[in-house]
């Protein structure tokens, strides 16, 4: 919808202005605290199911992915001290509304996810998901806004996040895709602050 990208553009392009100095505070304690990268780039599924990567701030240690699977849990090793303050209070995922002015995906809308895990969506829920661009938030990031705890106490937090969050995820998505709208996505927005803070 046009209305939908104006509406993210709106919030957007001042937000980016306003947070511009929180971005470079993030970043020189990135570079500083552990070297590398101050960016993760990843490969997420996106609007009719074109690949894009999405950006975060990084929070685990380098080439983490070689080091583990792709689902993170609350005590994964791989986090690092200034990577578990940004995860505590989402900070590492900001970099997205840069996705955002780029098209790549929208404020609000089903969450984008790798393409690993695309596997396991049902052919009917791919064609709904895959025809919104992806979001920042959504029902399920508030829902799951303390995803990676619950996963820590999982035996195999794997087969745990594919066989019990993920359809409840799907769920999500599929509610979100057919009732959506700009006052929802303001309401998402807003509740998506109020669950982190």
């Amino acid at each position: 919808m046009f209305s939908k990208r104006l509406f993210d553009l709106f919030f957007v392009i001042p937000g980016l202005i306003v947070l511009s100095p929180v971005f470079l505070v993030i970043s020189l304690f990135i570079k500083i605290r552990d070297g590398g990268d101050i960016f993760f780039k990843q490969v997420r599924v996106g609007k009719n199911g074109k690949h894009f990567k999405v950006l975060k701030f990084r929070t685990m240690v380098p080439d983490a992915e070689k080091l583990g699977n792709k689902v993170t849990t609350g005590n994964d090793p791989r986090i690092t001290p200034i990577g578990a303050f940004l995860r505590k209070y989402k900070l590492d995922e900001l970099p997205q509304l840069i996705n955002v002015l780029k098209g790549e995906m929208s404020l609000v809308g089903p969450r984008p996810e790798v393409p690993e895990y695309v596997e396991f969506y049902p052919e009917k829920t791919r064609r709904i998901v895959f025809s919104v661009p992806p979001g920042i938030t959504d029902k399920a990031s508030i829902e799951f806004v303390n995803e990676n705890d619950l996963l820590t106490h999982a035996d195999d937090p794997v087969k745990a996040y594919r066989e019990k969050v993920l359809p409840i995820k799907l769920a999500y998505y599929e509610e979100y895709v057919k009732e959506r709208s700009l006052w929802m996505d303001f309401n998402l927005v807003l509740k998506t602050v109020s669950a982190i803070f």
